[in-house]
């Protein structure tokens, strides 16, 4: 499996980013996936997942602010981030589990300013 994530970067608080995970070499509309993120000395944490079926699940801090999606035909999900907080600053990683592993992504920065 290899999951490659973009579209971080630096964003005022407020404002939004999209981002963007692409998989390969797993059968992609089969696997369930979630986005995890990891702030600067805090435990990594879920933020939202998205089943094969597309039944989604939020994490409560980013209910109603986020919303995670999938591409099919395109081997990709995506996290939609609005009303962006500095409490929102960390670096996401998109991940899956492939034969009872969990596999990870390289992560992608996210910076929201105050």
């Amino acid at each position: 499996v290899q999951l490659q994530a973009s579209g971080g970067g630096l964003v005022q608080a407020g404002g939004y980013l999209r981002l963007s995970c692409t998989a390969s070499r797993i059968m992609f509309r089969a696997y369930d996936m979630a986005w995890y993120r990891q702030a600067p000395g805090q435990e990594r944490e879920l933020v939202a997942s998205i089943t094969s079926e597309g039944g989604t699940t939020y994490a409560k801090p980013v209910k109603g602010r986020f919303i995670i999606s999938r591409d099919n035909f395109g081997d990709a999900v995506y996290l939609q981030m609005n009303s962006l907080k500095p409490e929102d600053t960390a670096v996401y990683y998109c991940t899956t589990v492939d034969r009872g592993v969990r596999r990870w992504g390289q992560g992608t920065l996210v910076t929201v300013s105050s």
